[in-house]
């Protein structure tokens, strides 16, 4: 038993070694506050994308399966309805107004990543530029990823409907579409957009790991959101004060798992390097 936690201790300080001496919580919150700003310009983009490629009623369809089982205790459904419509309704225009806004998520996790990546003292020219271009090609691919998410819906929600071991089941069925949908999108950001580049095959296995867990922190949060919790009690009874902190928390925990995931990324990358010399 002693053997094996020393050993486990060792791979997880190998696995976190690229964030010794740097303060986690801080680059994951900065991150955060990026997300906050770009996180709905992106859905708007990626659901607009998908309605000129499938069809707004096609959309508003599947959606519609989505928003009939979100939680209706602080908003989710009505909150997500409104999104949908929102990015149906981008004109041309506004779409290109809306990619400044969304580009600014790679900004916040290019320099993050750049900060855990590269050693102290050193900087990157033109980090912030470097990170929206790197994002803006995820774009192409959102509506295929989307519109394999919004397909599994019909069956995932009647499933869930019918509670017991069939509800189950179809969680399971759900976590599985959004873990395989987020391998990609981690593999680019991981790869791409951060600064060290680790290889292809560390990219790969960790990167879905990675998303694997964001897959069920994003099922945790549909039941967070299911809960009934009056989030204005601290906030002088502000329900939507309450509502956006409890947003922002769970986005900030969100990127705590994508920054430890290309952290250990880094790790496995440097390790198969030094290995193969």
């Amino acid at each position: 038993m002693g053997r094996r936690w020393q050993g486990t201790r060792r791979v997880v300080n190998a696995a976190f070694r690229p964030v010794r001496g740097r303060d986690l919580s801080l680059h994951a919150a900065a991150i955060t506050f990026y997300g906050a700003i770009a996180v709905a310009p992106v859905a708007l983009l990626a659901i607009w994308l998908t309605g000129l490629i499938a069809g707004d009623d096609r959309v508003r369809r599947l959606t519609s399966y989505a928003i009939t089982t979100l939680p209706t205790d602080i908003g989710a459904n009505r909150a997500v309805a409104a999104l949908v419509e929102a990015g149906l309704g981008l004109t041309p225009l506004a779409a290109l107004a809306s990619l400044l806004p969304a580009s600014l998520y790679g900004e916040g996790m290019r320099r993050a990543f750049v900060s855990v990546a590269t050693p102290p003292g050193q900087a990157e020219a033109l980090v912030g530029w470097r990170g929206r271009l790197l994002l803006l090609p995820l774009l192409a691919p959102a509506p295929a990823l989307l519109l394999s998410i919004l397909m599994a819906l019909p069956l995932t929600t009647h499933l869930v409907r019918q509670g017991g071991w069939v509800g189950a089941l179809g969680v399971v069925l759900s976590f599985l579409g959004t873990w395989l949908a987020l391998t990609p999108v981690l593999m680019w950001i991981f790869r791409v957009v951060g600064a060290a580049s680790p290889d292809w095959l560390s990219t790969l296995g960790v990167g879905s790991f990675t998303a694997a867990n964001l897959s069920g922190f994003l099922h945790g949060f549909v039941l967070f959101c299911s809960l009934p919790l009056d989030l204005g009690v601290p906030f002088g009874g502000f329900d939507e004060i309450g509502g956006g902190v409890a947003v922002l928390l769970w986005l900030y925990l969100f990127h705590v798992i994508v920054l430890a995931g290309y952290s250990a990324t880094l790790a496995l990358s440097r390790w198969r390097a030094a290995r193969a010399r």
